[in-house]
């Protein structure tokens, strides 16, 4: 088995391009349509799925095989809440630099400040939210 991607079914697909375009400091790498987009990071994957995509443009979707609502009915994935159990984390060499870009695109809901833990080894982080609710983890760097 090999790493294929991780994707996040989103509600509004060209807001959650520009917003991770924005904290990813990248553009998309690769788009199917309105449908699906693409972030190719350092040999990993992090893609966006518009959760209504295949409802509104049924006459564009050919699907074979058993129909699975739990996983096939993407607008109601799209508008169920979301539980967090998911943390997207993402790496700076400078934290504080990072924090205070992040602070300044004005687009992370739920800013944290920088903090600290530690569980067997030191761990600084801040942690925002995506448009869909996602939580995103940037961890690095730190000087206090």
């Amino acid at each position: 088995m090999r790493y294929g991607s991780v994707y996040l079914i989103v509600k509004d697909f060209e807001r959650s391009i520009s917003f991770y375009e924005k904290v990813l400091d990248k553009k998309v790498s690769a788009v199917n349509g309105k449908r699906f987009a693409m972030f190719q990071i350092d040999g990993l994957n992090l893609c966006l799925m518009n959760g209504y995509f295949d409802k509104e443009n049924a006459d564009q979707v050919i699907t074979k095989g058993e129909y699975w609502e739990i996983y096939d009915d993407q607008s109601k994935i799209a508008d169920h809440p979301n539980t967090r159990k998911v943390f997207i984390n993402l790496g700076a060499e400078d934290l504080k630099a990072e924090y205070e870009r992040i602070k300044g695109l004005g687009i992370a809901a739920e800013l944290t400040p920088i903090r600290f833990i530690q569980v067997f080894s030191p761990y600084w982080y801040f942690t925002f939210m995506d448009p869909d609710g996602n939580p995103i983890e940037v961890t690095g760097g730190y000087e206090e």
